[in-house]
């Protein structure tokens, strides 16, 4: 809207874009947590009428036209409610206690942390114990993860590289074989939104290089030591990521509000909120549907929702009426391992192998906001690459970015 004759105002508690699909590589030690931050003041410094207010958002008043913060009410004319999602932990015990989920920096940061812990202990208490096998050493390198979708996927890949690429130069006095990456999935496949030929591909990969692959595997509860399957069988682990679910995450509203699947808000195919036309609604927020379908939640679909907001926006200020979103599918990918990844082009073209990895590489540096962090997610890449080695393997505290 940097055109538009309008004062835009972005609000958000933190002063940071998060890039989400790197996630898990802040997580596994690809990259450090800095590379996927990039600064929201810095990002609108070219578009005069934006600025930036860092700040708690606690409630919407829609009847009021005012968004309530811990710096004060803010009136608007328009408001765009894109507030993203947060893990959702399916009602399953223990869930939000004892998991480590990864929607945020935060959380990536506090999985490395725990990961190294992990072997930080096990190898001390090797020491210690002087036993080349022992149960506890197990359990501290068993690593489960729940939830089978494209995070899930790509985290159980780079996990199982780290530790037997990286860590295993690390901790050479650790029988590493213990080491156990296990990826649990409710249903009968992976990445349940691909192709059946893909998910089999992907099934196959994460098998071949070591990852325990359980369909049909629902979790029941889980401990700080244990999970517990709905089958009653039990994994003994310390550390559970939890990838299994999202729900829409928005602020207190004061008036109610329609909402659809994973807590979603119900909007038109304007992306307006039926009673309130001067409010939008985008990204993991809204429920959208297209051909009868829901959009199921990735970053192009959120992109494009931008976008036709504020050409909508546009649209009202000069008095015209706002147009329906129309999606157009550009294509899914997920990376699994090195060389091995999988894209649904355009919903249509199946692709997986070298190509497909090249690809998710190709559109995750495309993305990538900065052009300084572009190159040194190339230099972190290449290095791995080549040596199979990591600059990003210590304790760090969220202070630090």
């Amino acid at each position: 809207m940097a055109d538009a004759d309008a004062e835009v105002l972005l609000i958000d508690r933190h002063n940071y874009h998060t890039f989400i699909p790197l996630l898990y590589q802040v997580a596994t030690g690809f990259i450090k947590p800095e590379l996927i931050a990039y600064p929201l003041s810095k990002a609108l410094r070219n578009i005069s009428n934006a600025s930036f207010l860092k700040a708690e958002v606690k409630q919407i008043e829609l009847e009021n036209k005012a968004v309530i913060t811990d710096c004060g009410a803010i009136s608007y004319d328009y408001l765009i409610i894109a507030t993203g999602s947060q893990t959702n932990f399916l009602e399953v015990s223990g869930a939000p206690q004892h998991t480590f989920p990864l929607r945020t920096l935060i959380d990536a940061v506090a999985l490395r942390n725990q990961i190294l812990n992990c072997f930080e202990r096990a190898e001390k208490q090797n020491i210690e114990a002087h036993l080349e096998h022992d149960s506890q050493l197990e359990k501290l390198m068993t690593f489960a993860i729940v939830g089978g979708g494209a995070t899930g996927v790509e985290i159980a890949g780079a996990l199982q590289e780290l530790i037997h690429n990286c860590l295993i130069k690390d901790y050479p006095q650790l029988d590493l074989n213990l080491a156990r990456v296990i990826l649990l999935q409710s249903g009968d496949s992976l990445l349940s939104t691909y192709p059946k030929q893909l998910s089999q591909y992907t099934s196959r990969q994460l098998r071949a290089r070591g990852v325990k692959v359980h369909l049909n595997s629902r979790v029941k509860t889980t401990s700080p030591t244990q999970i517990v399957l709905s089958d009653e069988s039990v994994i003994a682990t310390s550390t559970i990521i939890w990838t299994a679910g999202v729900a829409a995450n928005f602020p207190q509203l004061a008036n109610k509000i329609s909402t659809a699947d994973q807590n979603k808000l119900q909007v038109l195919t304007t992306l307006q909120l039926p009673e309130y036309p001067q409010v939008y609604v985008a990204g993991d927020a809204a429920y959208v549907e297209q051909n009868g379908e829901p959009l199921i939640g990735v970053a192009p679909e959120a992109l494009q929702l931008g976008g036709a907001i504020a050409n909508n926006i546009k649209r009202q200020l000069k008095g015209k009426t706002p147009i329906a979103f129309n999606y157009f599918n550009k294509g899914t990918a997920a990376i699994i391992a090195r060389n091995a990844g999988v894209a649904y082009l355009l919903g249509k073209i199946p692709l997986r192998g070298f190509g497909a990895w090249l690809l998710w590489l190709g559109i995750h540096i495309y993305y990538l906001p900065g052009l300084s962090n572009r190159w040194q997610l190339l230099e972190a890449w290449f290095k791995d690459y080549v040596l199979r080695d990591r600059d990003f393997l210590q304790n760090v505290t969220e202070k630090q970015f």
